[in-house]
């Protein structure tokens, strides 16, 4: 009742007139201008100022975040609250203390999040991983800043970088940080503005360093060979495809695909699950799976937990009996987010304004920038001695009399004229003069002002150089290649996340599995035989002028790679081909396997578990060793594109399981010995190898053969202390060739 006696009154209160004025006013303005004026600086100032990521790799909120760490000692001190950490930085940050902590959680070591972690933590930061697992409150954790930190801070004081004064004009903070390593490939960073967004994933820091350091050296190298891929702080396997991620590379825009790690534990009938997907949580998996259990479309599964501990992550999958593990993580793979994709989109803020880069564009922008950084350090510096130099030439004039000195100051009876008497006593100016005048009584003597002159040589040697490097780019790109390498050797490690060539997820048919015998001919005809066929049958049939290459005893389930001279790889299984018997002469691979017009075999391997490594030997005497596991896949007859280098024309394949030593024969009649140990394997397929035969102009390394066999005699004639070599001229006892069968 109150209220509506009041309402009365309070509408007599209202002039109305001016009421409707500002409402015709508003109804007036067009709704562009309403955004123009209204919306417009918002958008900017979100863009520019909050959501998108710097050449430094960093938001403004982690810029603050750390530079007041920085400020606060962290660097080498003890660690302390958070909360007192988030209280400090509420002077650069304008933001509530939950939005400064979230950023703190984020850069810390123990949430996982970054692949390079910048935040020493102690206490619960929560995971990446989970969801649901919460981080503790600021008042219970603590913090200081990680070891790489000085890499970021060490340039800072030398006017490396610009400063702005913050928010209320109480104090300075930098606009960029000087990261002495590219931090923007670095660090995983994510972000929505209005009307675009970034999502830049993480490479790993000693492939970005080296990567970095080539292309100063020569900016067309390949990056692909020197960082293949993405690194992710949570691990798990990259489906490569060389396609896709060209073009990630090249435009900065694209889709990586990523797949949980897995084992079988037999003594339990279960799957554990260790890795998974950066782009997805323990949770969003654990309902995945239950709803497809729910739905009937998943019976092999009878319990499914989350055992994750202090150990790290776990998910551990209970098997029915007589399951399959790999075919069920198949099942998994293509129906959960076991198997995820990140969508890549390098947008990134350069001088002020958003671009979308590729890796090499990234690095490009960052090495200039860096470059700048270090000139102006350079520049500091010099600066600073010359400074020093200035006073010091001052000095030297006092050292002929200083008696005379003294008794200037002595004689002067104002204070205010001691400065322009000494300047007229010695033709010095106003900052030597001031600089002599405050020289303590006790180092009024000779010895002391003799050890600060001698320093004016070694100050000009000094600032000659600093010169000569600011006159010179590349001592300026040099210098940076000397740190990206140090920090490589530093704060390097193994990558986390593995890379698997061809990994499409396919749900494969059951296939019967037996024993049978493969027969290779030398023209590429492929035929499987059952030990009862081959019982009965008579000797093997073959097209006029092909002879048998090889036999193999195997299962209708094994995996075959049928290496082609266009460089690619073709994969089947023995299923694949129908049973045969030896009076036909088999299916003819190119045919059957779909080769490109003109493709022909170079090589067939049967690799079984995948262990051991392909050995690659070239025309132009180089030799690449290749783990054999980067060409393992999970679909049957697909054609991997760029299966070995293409720079020089392959003379010889093998597949090895072990290292053993092998003999290379060059058309001027040399020979030399070398062991595959010396050779470091290599997981890119495209990898242009190391040179172990150096050859003359006009000559080639024409054939290669396992030791075992090769028919040479005088073994330690050939071997040589290092590669590459130009080996030994073969001596007729030597010369005798044997051809032998690897054995596969």
């Amino acid at each position: 009742m109150a209220r509506k006696k009041k309402e009365p009154e309070l509408k007599k209160n209202i002039d109305t007139s001016r009421v409707e004025g500002l409402r015709a006013e508003v109804l007036e303005q067009p709704i562009t201008d309403t955004l123009t004026l209204n919306y417009m600086p918002y958008a900017m100032s979100v863009i520019v100022s909050r959501a998108i990521p710097e050449i430094d790799g960093f938001k403004p909120s982690h810029r603050k975040l750390l530079y007041t760490m920085y400020k606060m000692g962290l660097l080498n001190g003890p660690k302390t609250k958070s909360a007192t950490i988030v209280g400090k930085t509420m002077q650069l940050n304008p933001h509530g203390d939950g939005a400064i902590y979230e950023t703190m959680v984020r850069l810390a070591r123990g949430n996982e999040t970054l692949l390079v972690p910048f935040v020493d933590s102690k206490g619960n930061f929560g995971k990446v991983y989970s969801r649901d697992m919460a981080y503790a409150a600021s008042r219970y954790t603590e913090a200081k800043l990680e070891a790489i930190c000085q890499e970021l801070f060490r340039d800072i004081d030398e006017e490396t970088v610009d400063f702005v004064p913050n928010y209320d004009n109480t104090t300075e903070e930098p606009t960029l940080l000087p990261t002495a390593f590219p931090n923007v490939l670095v660090s995983a960073n994510m972000g929505i503005a209005v009307g675009m967004a970034s999502n830049i994933c993480s490479f790993n820091l000693r492939e970005v360093c080296k990567a970095t350091a080539a292309w100063i050296r020569n900016p067309n190298c390949d990056l692909l060979e020197l960082m293949p891929a993405p690194d992710f702080s949570t691990g798990g396997e990259i489906l490569y495809d060389i396609k896709e991620m060209e073009e990630v590379y090249r435009t900065g825009r694209g889709s990586i695909k990523i797949r949980a790690r897995w084992r079988y534990v037999k003594e339990g009938n279960l799957i554990e699950i260790y890795e998974i997907p950066y782009t997805t949580t323990t949770e969003a998996i654990i309902d995945k799976v239950a709803e497809l259990t729910k739905a009937g479309k998943i019976r092999e599964i009878s319990d499914m937990r989350d055992e994750t501990d202090l150990n790290g992550l776990k998910l551990a999958i209970d098997l029915k009996r007589g399951v399959d593990p790999d075919k069920l993580m198949q099942k998994l793979f293509k129906s959960t987010p076991l198997l995820d994709s990140f969508g890549c989109n390098f947008n990134l803020l350069i001088a002020g304004m958003p671009r979308v880069l590729g890796v090499r564009e990234i690095i490009e922008e960052w090495t200039a920038w860096r470059t700048e950084c270090v000139r102006r350090r350079v520049y500091h510096r010099k600066q600073k001695k010359s400074e020093k130099l200035h006073l010091l030439k001052g000095l030297k004039r006092i050292l002929l009399d200083i008696d005379k000195a003294i008794r200037i100051i002595r004689e002067t009876e104002s204070d205010a004229e001691v400065i322009p008497n000494l300047m007229i006593g010695f033709g010095i100016d106003k900052v030597q003069a001031e600089y002599v005048a405050e020289i303590k009584l006790r180092n009024i003597n000779k010895e002391y002002i003799l050890k600060r002159t001698q320093e004016v040589d070694s100050l000009e040697e000094e600032i000659q150089e600093l010169e000569d490097i600011l006159r010179s780019e590349r001592k300026i790109r040099n210098i940076i290649i000397k740190e990206l390498d140090a920090i490589a050797d530093k704060y390097g490690k193994d990558r986390k996340t593995g890379i698997v060539f061809g990994g499409d997820i396919e749900e494969e048919e059951a296939v019967p599995d037996y024993a049978i015998t493969v027969f290779v001919s030398k023209e590429g005809y492929f035929k499987k035989i059952t030990p009862q066929s081959l019982r009965m049958s008579g000797e093997q049939k073959f097209k006029e002028g092909d002879s048998l290459s090889f036999s193999l005893e195997t299962q209708n389930s094994a995996e075959m790679l049928v290496f082609t001279d266009k460089y690619q790889v073709y994969k089947a299984r023995c299923s694949d081909f129908e049973d045969s018997k030896a009076s036909v002469l088999g299916d003819y691979l190119p045919g059957k396997l779909g080769f490109d017009e003109g493709e022909g075999i170079l090589q067939v391997c049967f690799p079984g578990d995948y262990s051991g490594n392909m050995i690659f030997i070239y025309e132009n005497g180089k030799v690449t060793k290749v783990e054999l596991s980067t060409y393992q896949t999970k679909s049957n007859r697909r054609k991997l594109t760029g299966a070995y280098c293409d720079k020089s024309p392959l003379k010889a394949a093998f597949l090895l399981k072990e290292d053993v030593q092998m003999v290379l024969y060059s058309t001027e009649n040399r020979a030399l010995i070398f062991s595959t140990a010396q050779l470091a394997p290599k997981t890119t397929r495209a990898t242009q190898g190391v040179a172990v035969m150096t050859l003359k102009k006009k000559h080639l390394l024409h054939r290669a053969a396992l030791l075992e066999g090769s028919g040479i005699v005088n073994q330690s004639r050939y071997r040589t202390k290092s590669l590459p070599a130009a080996g030994a001229l073969l001596k007729p006892e030597d010369a005798e060739e044997k051809q032998m069968e690897l054995e596969l």
